[in-house]
C-alpha cells in the first residue's frame, strides 16, 4: 500500500456522520449550490492538520496527486496542506536564492497550478493559494521573473472557473503581508465587476489586507477611484477596519 492509500485510507476511518452533514451543508453542496457534489467525511481542520504534520515530510512529492484527485474534500485538503508545508521548508530565508531550493518551489507551483481545480471551494484555495503561489510571486524563480508572474496570475484570473479566480486575488493576502501592495490592486482592479457573492468578499477582504498591511492611503486612493462601482459587499468588507465615521462616508458613496 503506497504512503497516499494509507493517508486516505486512515482519515476514511475517521468518518463522522454528523459533522459531515453540517460542512456539507456550510459548504453549500447541495444542487445549484457553489459546492455541488462535493463529498465530505466530517474531518475537522485540525484533524487533517494532524495528518499533514505527521506525515509531510516523508511522503514524496510525486504521491501528492493521488490526494488531490480524490474525491474525499478533506484528503484534497490534506493534500493541498503537504504541498503548503514542503513548499515553506524551501521558502526560508536561508534558502530563497538557493538554486536547488529554487527548482523545488517551482516544481510544487507547477503542481499546484496543475491540479488547482481540485482545490474546488473557498476553504481550499484560501488556505494554500497564499502561502504557495502568493510567496512564489516573491521568491526567485527559474520559470521567469515578474512579466511570467503576471502572465501566470492573467491566466487564472481570466479562467472560467470560479475557484482559479479566487486564486489570482486570494494569493495577494501574501505579497501585501510582505510589503507589496501592486499585486493586490492589480487584480482587485480585474474583479471588480465579477459577478459572485464570493470573489466580492475576497476582492474586499483582500483590499482590506493590503490597507492594513502595506497602506491605508492606498486603500483610500482605490477607493476614491472605485467605490462608486464597488459591490456593496466588496466595498463592506474592504473597509472593515476603518473608523465608524468613515465607514459611514464610504458607504453613503452614489453607485
Amino acid at each position: 500500500m503506497t504512503k497516499c492509500k494509507e493517508i486516505i485510507a486512515y482519515m476514511e476511518s475517521l468518518q463522522n456522520e454528523e459533522q459531515r452533514g453540517i460542512l456539507m451543508g456550510f459548504f453549500k453542496t447541495g444542487l445549484g449550490e457553489y459546492g455541488y457534489g462535493d463529498e465530505f467525511l466530517g474531518l475537522k481542520v485540525p484533524q487533517t492538520r494532524e495528518v499533514v504534520k505527521a506525515v509531510a515530510k516523508d511522503i514524496a512529492l510525486d504521491e501528492v496527486p493521488e490526494l488531490l484527485m480524490s474525491k474525499w474534500h478533506e484528503v484534497r485538503l490534506c493534500g493541498l496542506l503537504i504541498l503548503v508545508d514542503k513548499f515553506e521548508r524551501l521558502a526560508t530565508k536561508r534558502l530563497a536564492n538557493d538554486e536547488k531550493a529554487i527548482r523545488g518551489r517551482d516544481e510544487i507551483l507547477m503542481m499546484y497550478l496543475k491540479y488547482a481545480e481540485q482545490a474546488n471551494n473557498w476553504d481550499l484555495v484560501d488556505l494554500s493559494v497564499p502561502k504557495i503561489l502568493g510567496h512564489w510571486l516573491l521568491l526567485p524563480s527559474d520559470l521567469g521573473v515578474r512579466d511570467y508572474k503576471l502572465k501566470v496570475l492573467d491566466e487564472l484570473a481570466a479562467s472560467m472557473c470560479l475557484w482559479k479566480q479566487r486564486m489570482s486575488i486570494v494569493c495577494t493576502w501574501k505579497t501585501s503581508q510582505m510589503g507589496d501592495p501592486s499585486w493586490c490592486l492589480r487584480y482587485a482592479e480585474i474583479h471588480l465587476h465579477h459577478p459572485h457573492d464570493l470573489m466580492h468578499k475576497a476582492v474586499g477582504w483582500m483590499l482590506r489586507e493590503m490597507g492594513k498591511r502595506c497602506s491605508m492611503d492606498l486603500l483610500r486612493d482605490f477607493l476614491r477611484q472605485y467605490a462608486h462601482e464597488m459591490p456593496r459587499t466588496m466595498l463592506r468588507y474592504a473597509i472593515e477596519k476603518m473608523s465608524d465615521a468613515e465607514r459611514k462616508e464610504w458607504m453613503s458613496v452614489d453607485v
